[in-house]
């Protein structure tokens, strides 16, 4: 037994799959799980962490976030660690920032800006960026997809209509990022230029992804009114690519679809009889957040942010974005979904602006909401807003769906950013298994930790086995939680104590000690190294 053995006494271990938990002692050594004995150990060479009336689970596998580019930040950034998540999938939405040639990368800065938050977004292949990201060390493990914005951007520009050689070039680019180690391919069918695409270019590109093993995530076209249209659509292109599927944060949006949240189960269920490998996540809030510019129509996008600015200070362009905008079909963006009360401006270049409502901006200025909408975007096409869209019962319910995990959307950890960014896994654990019993705990871990780690592939993560990576969290199950709202979101983690990456203590008695331990997870690499 080496000095780097770790011993986690006495705690009440859960393996993330699902079992009951059972008291037992948790041996690390060497960065893996050694040993797990109901027997108390004796290891006088190992450090002991007294786990007595805690919980020790595997690390939390956040299947869906948009960190990227946060090793990139000064500091290291121990956000996702203190709530007990030690891997991100990102990537997600069709959002990466790789592969960019020049073009691209100047596109993706003035469309998706908001996710860099001052880290220059540059040219560059899927490989190198990865090398970057490695090279300046991640705070927890991060394992990435390739966007379909980034390669459309990079093969046909903002252009709606693909040019001849377009998708081939998108074809070469997604198998380069494969090579270099990505785990699946995303796309973002509400944001452009990835709106435009048609169901044969996604399923060539998802074709590519299969090759190599990989995954084909979606946010999907609507997640409102053409909800059974959206979901058969990605069921479509999952089953002719021959490639596992994974619905991006399961939802019910738009105050006119809510209850509609079973029937997003069902057809779950009956994609998974009929043969489709598929599951989905969710985030446990009722509000999500995005970019402004989701409000309007995604034709408002094409040809770039000049010819934005260009179509939203023309007043009778404005009139017809606006047509299109009430009517709330796919493509016409997320406006009538909402009312301007449930619109809360995050960021903006405008601080008078964040922190409030769209109705609030509006009375302010005695302004009509579409029109302030369209200013405000104008200003700053890069803005967020937090959005109220879901009911609690169909958050609920599609969180007590076993096909269903759980993903943060998390943003960076700058300014006010949604509370899920900080505290998602939390408040899955305190207020929907304490305190409202949607779900009990072991299905809970298990939706958290190996769920995730199936379904992208991180071998020998996500449970509590013997030879598998210790990524490990210790937790109260009576007192985890995260008190924090729309305007005060970053609020402390309450109850996580010990998280360990591949056997190092990371976070210790609920203290960040520093350092930059996570790595790069590959596809096909599953050693401890990044």
């Amino acid at each position: 037994m080496g000095n780097d053995s770790l011993l986690l006494s006495s705690g009440t271990v859960y393996d993330g799959l699902g079992s009951p938990g059972r008291t037992a002692d948790v041996l690390v050594r060497d960065g893996r799980i050694a040993s797990i004995s109901d027997v108390p150990l004796r290891v006088p060479s190992a450090r002991r962490i007294d786990c007595t009336g805690r919980v020790v689970a595997p690390g939390f596998v956040d299947t869906h976030a948009h960190s990227d580019l946060v090793p990139l930040l000064p500091d290291p950034q121990p956000f996702k660690l203190l709530q007990g998540v030690t891997t991100e999938i990102v990537g997600n939405c069709g959002i990466s920032f790789a592969p960019l040639d020049h073009a691209a990368a100047e596109s993706a800065a003035d469309l998706v800006g908001n996710l860099a938050k001052g880290v220059a977004v540059e040219p560059g292949g899927f490989a190198a960026l990865l090398d970057r990201l490695a090279e300046a060390g991640p705070t927890n493990n991060m394992a990435m997809l390739v966007g379909h914005n980034a390669l459309r951007l990079s093969a046909n520009g903002t252009e709606p209509e693909l040019a001849p050689s377009a998708l081939a070039r998108m074809e070469r680019l997604a198998a380069e990022a494969f090579e270099a180690g990505a785990v699946g391919f995303s796309t973002g069918l509400i944001y452009s230029p990835g709106s435009f695409a048609g169901i044969e270019e996604l399923t060539a590109l998802a074709r590519v992804a299969a090759r190599f093993g990989g995954l084909y995530a979606t946010h999907m076209r609507d997640e409102g009114r053409r909800l059974e249209a959206a979901m058969g659509e990605a069921v479509t292109v999952a089953r002719q690519a021959g490639i596992r599927l994974q619905i991006s944060h399961c939802k019910v949006a738009g105050r006119g679809n809510h209850g509609k949240a079973a029937t997003l189960v069902r057809t779950l269920e009956a994609a998974r009889l009929d043969g489709v490998d598929v599951y989905g996540d969710q985030y446990p809030y009722a509000a999500g957040s995005t970019v402004l510019l989701a409000l309007l129509p995604t034709r408002a996008t094409a040809g770039g942010a000049t010819a934005l600015a260009e179509r939203l200070s023309d007043p009778s362009v404005r009139a017809l974005l606006r047509s299109d905008a009430d009517r709330g079909e796919p493509g016409d963006g997320l406006w009538a979904a909402c009312t301007p009360d449930d619109v809360l401006i995050i960021d903006h270049t405008d601080a008078g602006v964040v922190g409030l409502t769209l109705a609030e901006v509006c009375r302010s200025r005695d302004e009509h909401p579409f029109e302030a909408l369209c200013r405000l975007v104008g200003e700053d096409p890069r803005a967020e807003a937090a959005l109220t869209l879901m009911a609690e019962s169909d958050v609920r319910t599609i969180m007590a769906s076993p096909l269903v995990g759980i993903g943060s959307d998390s943003g960076v950890p700058i300014g006010l950013q949604h509370p899920r960014t900080w505290g998602s896994f939390p408040t899955v654990l305190g207020r929907y298994v304490r305190e409202l019993a949607v779900l009990d705990l072991p299905e809970a871990l298990r939706k958290a930790t190996s769920f995730g780690a199936r379904q992208f592939r991180l071998t020998g993560r996500g449970a509590l086995l013997p030879g598998y990576i210790a990524d490990v969290t210790v937790f109260d199950a009576q007192t985890i939680g995260h008190e924090a709202d729309y305007l005060d979101p970053a609020g402390p983690v309450t109850g996580v104590h010990t998280v360990l990456l591949a056997g190092e203590v990371v976070v210790d008695d609920g203290a960040f000690n520093g350092s930059r331990s996570g790595r790069i997870l590959r596809r096909g690499v599953s050693t401890i190294a990044s």
